[in-house]
């Protein structure tokens, strides 16, 4: 018998669930079938207690969590795509890592040590998470599954020297672990042979009522910045660092999501039809995790509490969801059925010296750590 369950066992009252005793676990199967014949693996991550975690290879993404709401009751709150055809047939960035390098570069271009580099575009006239064949579109290769005390995930990806348009062969892993207390780390790494430019974050669609529940307007929204990044019509910053109080974008205090975003005053929302704005968390990246954002559902009284030691979070209120994407609860997911916190460095930071540097050289390691902790109204959170 398992060494955990025995020690388990013994350690509850006589009439205690046995669910109780039930042990940290992971599992692979296959998610489905790619094109060229290659097999997409899912993990699952079980803490034993019903919080568990899915996470598909294509695009190193998290495709379901499991979390109990105030009564106890377990929902789904990542908003994804059922099957594979879905992810394939009209992509949305659904709980993908996102790289070479999160959010938008202008006009896909950069200079880096003397060189200008172009990179394929595929927003308008810039380049968007990474380019058209971003992190989000490869299979990454499972290399370990921990089963317990804390089940995790580590995936690989080998991005080739001038993939995308961008220097240097790149060598990224993500690593997803279920902690205790209902948290969930994701560990961003990678290294290069050649000087190139990095950035990754993750783009999870949260629902903290529960997947194709609806709006997610009601939810209670805090970020810590005193200040974001303005964009012009094609969301690309203007190099300017614009204070938020007084204005829509003014989360300090806490307030819902949906409160101000139909303000026809404010240019940056009538840009991103609804909130798509880098704050600025930090002018730079902190020595360890700290508090970047927290999220309250009023509904089920989950809450979400977000650390990262990146200097800026982008939020998206899930402006371009339309209504034509069926989720795995079998209904569709209309604009604002979910929201976005990405920790990353700020957008097109490479051609903005004033954001600070994206540049990783041979030697060095990129780190982004993600701490995404959960608990129900009442509990405490620090």
């Amino acid at each position: 018998m398992n060494k955990h369950l025995i020690a388990c066992a013994f350690s509850l009252p006589l009439l205690a669930a046995p669910w109780l005793c039930a042990a940290a676990d992971a599992s692979r199967a296959t998610f489905g079938t790619m094109p060229d014949g290659r097999k997409v693996e899912v993990v699952t991550l079980d803490d034993g207690h019903g919080f568990t975690a899915r996470v598909i290879s294509l695009g190193a993404s998290l495709q379901s969590l499991m979390l109990p709401d105030r009564h106890g009751k377990l929902a789904d709150v990542v908003v994804a795509y059922p099957d594979l055809h879905d992810y394939l047939a009209k992509p949305q960035y659904f709980g993908a890592t996102v790289g070479r390098f999160a959010n938008r570069i202008a006009k896909g271009r950069f200079t880096l040590d003397g060189k200008a580099y172009q990179l394929t575009l595929n927003d308008g006239p810039n380049s968007l998470h990474g380019g058209a064949k971003g992190f989000d579109k490869v299979v990454w290769q499972v290399v370990k599954v921990v089963k317990s005390p804390e089940p995790s995930v580590t995936l690989r990806y080998v991005s080739p020297d001038g993939d995308q348009g961008y220097p240097g062969t790149l060598t990224a892993t993500a690593t997803y672990t279920l902690r205790a207390g209902h948290e969930l780390d994701i560990d961003y790494s990678a290294t290069t042979d050649k000087p190139t430019i990095v950035n990754l974050s993750n783009h999870t669609y949260w629902n903290l009522g529960g997947e194709g529940s609806g709006s997610v307007y009601d939810d209670v929204l805090t970020i810590p910045g005193d200040s974001t990044t303005p964009v012009d019509d094609t969301l690309i910053p203007t190099g300017e660092f614009r204070a938020v109080a007084g204005t829509d974008y003014d989360f300090r205090q806490g307030k819902p999501i949906g409160r101000d975003i139909r303000d026809g005053r404010e240019q940056q929302l009538l840009r991103g039809h609804g909130y798509d704005m880098n704050w600025v968390i930090s002018r730079s990246k902190a020595a360890a995790p700290r508090l970047v954002a927290k999220v309250a559902d009023p509904h089920s009284g989950r809450l979400l509490t977000l650390y990262s030691a990146q200097p800026g979070l982008q939020f998206y209120s899930g402006n371009f969801l339309d209504g034509t994407s069926v989720g795995k609860s079998g209904r569709i997911y209309r604009q604002g059925d979910a929201f976005v916190l990405e920790p990353q460095m700020f957008p097109d930071t490479p051609n903005h010296p004033a954001f600070g540097s994206a540049r990783l050289a041979p030697g060095q390691i990129y780190r982004n750590h993600i701490v995404y902790r959960f608990s129900v109204a009442g509990d405490a959170v620090h």
